[in-house]
């Protein structure tokens, strides 16, 4: 068994193989990165084999096909479960909807990209709710009211309003995913003005509301190799009363 680290990491791997009853019935090397040192379990030297020698060439290629397939498990478990964490913040999406929705469209831009009527047919009629949204009633109380990419293009006259709907449809939790700017600007979309804002948009909620307090907030990156965003800025907050 190859370890990938020196001492310290072989010394735990050993405390494993002891706990799992397998010392002597298998050797246990530790390979060191920085100079390819190779050390056995119990020996305090290492040995150092020729740099250009096959056998190093191996233990090196070992050690790297075990890190890239490790970095691809990760990222495609980050990525799963991304998706569905993304599905279960909107509003009245728990698990069983999140994996309806996902059995039946298997990925969130499919979802994205369906009408009420198609989204309607899988989760019901009664958890979609397709209009503007000054005409949403937030009669209904949710653990978490989320909007994203909405605020940027809501007349900034009109935005006590919508703050009222997320605040009244929230019982917990208010999660705001937007473009961010300390100080409000107007930016051309499109050729064209006045179409598109960008302000501190959690801020003017945090002071309209007193009750609100902030958890947490982030950046989502367009780069990001596992799931881009549009350049956003998240503000989780929560009433405390």
């Amino acid at each position: 068994v190859i370890i990938d680290g020196g001492k310290g990491q072989l010394s735990a791997a050993l405390e494993s193989i002891e706990a799992l009853g397998l010392e002597g019935r298998t050797t246990l090397v530790g390979l060191a990165k920085n100079e390819e040192e190779i050390f056995f379990a119990g020996d305090t030297a290492s040995i150092k084999l020729p740099w250009d020698s096959d056998s190093l060439k191996l233990v090196r290629r070992i050690r790297d096909e075990v890190h890239r397939f490790g970095i691809t498990f990760h990222r495609n478990l980050r990525s799963k479960g991304t998706f569905k964490n993304e599905l279960e913040e909107i509003k009245g999406i728990g698990k069983a909807t999140a994996d309806l929705l996902l059995k039946e469209f298997k990925s969130v831009k499919n979802i994205k990209a369906k009408s009420v009527e198609e989204l309607s047919k899988v989760i019901g009629t009664g958890n979609v709710f397709n209009g503007s949204i000054f005409d949403y009633p937030a009669t209904d109380k949710f653990e978490l009211s989320l909007i994203k990419g909405v605020l940027i293009h809501i007349n900034p006259d009109m935005l006590p309003v919508v703050y009222d709907k997320l605040y009244s449809a929230s019982s917990k939790y208010i999660l705001v995913c937007e473009y961010y700017n300390p100080s409000p600007v107007a930016i051309s979309y499109r050729g064209h003005q006045d179409r598109l804002f960008k302000r501190d948009f959690a801020g003017e909620m945090l002071e309209k509301y007193s009750d609100l307090k902030l958890v947490d907030y982030g950046f989502a990156y367009k780069r990001d190799t596992v799931f881009p965003q549009d350049d956003i800025t998240w503000f989780l907050m929560e009433k405390t009363k």
